[in-house]
């Protein structure tokens, strides 16, 4: 996802249409809770201009997180449009309240923007659809998750004669 300057301008008319999948495995090192990455697959269009490069992507890919509750892998569906800016000459630019970023020698490079993008993405809690047993321990010293279903059918030993006197009648 790197172009050069005269590899952008070559395609300043026509523009330059993005079909690519990428490998951003780089932000597991950068958040530690991302268990694994899914190829990126990035999609959209860039318009190119005398004063700047515009950037029109949609990032489509899952991260697996780790449950809330229980700990288990949570495939997180990632599906996010973005517009990024590059400004090839920071003079000639006045700045809106768009957010740019500055060309850095003659390359672009739109790999770091998407993997912050990633970054950004990740949620403060993910939890899982359905408490499977191998999520959570269900038992434990002194212990045990009941089920309700399990709970009404149970008699409690103390009230084993009270049912005896019943059955009498």
């Amino acid at each position: 996802m790197k172009w050069t300057l005269s590899q952008l301008q070559k395609y300043r008319s026509k523009g330059l249409s993005i079909d690519e999948t990428i490998n951003v495995d780089g932000i597991k090192e950068v958040d530690s809770s991302i268990r694994r990455v899914s190829p990126m697959h990035i999609t959209g269009r860039t318009d190119i201009d005398s004063k700047k490069v515009t950037f029109h992507l949609k990032i489509q890919g899952h991260l697996v997180l780790p449950c809330s509750r229980t700990l288990v892998d949570v495939d997180y569906p990632i599906n996010v449009e973005t517009t990024e800016t590059f400004l090839l000459n920071v003079s000639d630019y006045e700045t809106g309240e768009e957010e740019v970023h500055q060309v850095k020698g003659d390359v672009i490079d739109v790999l770091p923007i998407v993997e912050e993008i990633l970054l950004l993405e990740v949620p403060m809690q993910v939890f899982c659809e359905d408490i499977t047993e191998e999520g959570a321990p269900q038992s434990g010293r002194d212990w045990e998750v009941i089920h309700e279903q399990v709970q009404t059918e149970k008699v409690d030993p103390r009230l084993a004669g009270l049912a005896k006197f019943f059955e009498n009648e």
